[in-house]
């Protein structure tokens, strides 16, 4: 699906919207109806992250924790992470914005911008499939399947599949899982299957939700000199 929807697809799964699910049947329609009724009080989270990477033909996991902040402008959506190792070490530090992907490895001190050009349309829809995005948008590019509630953390959600209606997509992600807070408009935890085998976990804890972060929030220190490549 290209480099920069790989690239979005790896960071999506925060913020869905919805409201209190102690008011509501638990069905498909109901949930959808409720992320029509609230996806647009969405306006930015931030959040603590834990990701684990799986690959199937070795069955070894790679762990990384950090942190992740996304907000909605009148450009689109942005996105920032930062991502340490297991041990503690820089291992990535990620931007979205205006269609622009900003990709800075401090082990290789490198940074590399990837464009979404004509598909930026695409790309922050993508997005948008993890922050406030209604039930028809979510529906309408997505099959989706509601796999009951389920507590995550502490926090009772409804776990939704979601297999993607553009081929591209499946051909790299088969179904994405996510375990979405109504109450709070946020998903706790996201699942990407591949068709290989191999998936990608992440949890998210240490919510702050709408709390007007600070644009500054929103850029990369990259030290001056690093070597950019543009794709």
């Amino acid at each position: 699906m290209g480099l920069v929807a790989t690239a979005i697809a790896m960071v999506v799964g925060l913020g869905l919207a919805g409201t209190d699910l102690r008011a509501q049947k638990s069905d498909l329609s109901s949930v959808l109806q409720q992320m029509d009724a609230s996806a647009a009080k969405f306006q930015d989270v931030k959040a603590s992250i834990a990701v684990d990477n799986y690959t199937a033909v070795v069955q070894d996991h790679e762990n990384q924790q950090g942190t992740t902040a996304f907000r909605r402008t009148s450009g689109g959506m942005e996105m920032v992470m930062h991502l340490k190792a297991a041990g503690g070490q820089p291992y990535a530090d990620l931007l979205y914005s205006n269609g622009q992907l900003n990709y800075y490895n401090p082990v290789q001190k490198q940074e590399t911008i990837f464009s979404a050009g004509a598909n930026k349309q695409e790309y922050d829809s993508l997005l948008a499939t993890g922050f406030g995005a209604t039930g028809k948008e979510l529906s309408a590019a997505w099959t989706v399947t509601f796999q009951g509630m389920e507590r995550v953390g502490g926090v009772q959600t409804a776990k939704l599949d979601l297999v993607s209606k553009d081929a591209k997509i499946r051909e790299s992600y088969s179904h994405l899982t996510l375990w979405v807070d109504l109450s709070r408009d946020i998903s706790m935890k996201l699942v990407m299957f591949q068709p290989s085998g191999d998936s990608r976990t992440a949890t998210y804890s240490d919510i702050q939700y709408n709390s007007h972060l600070k644009s500054d929030l929103f850029k990369l220190n990259i030290p001056k000199g690093t070597p950019v490549q543009k794709r």
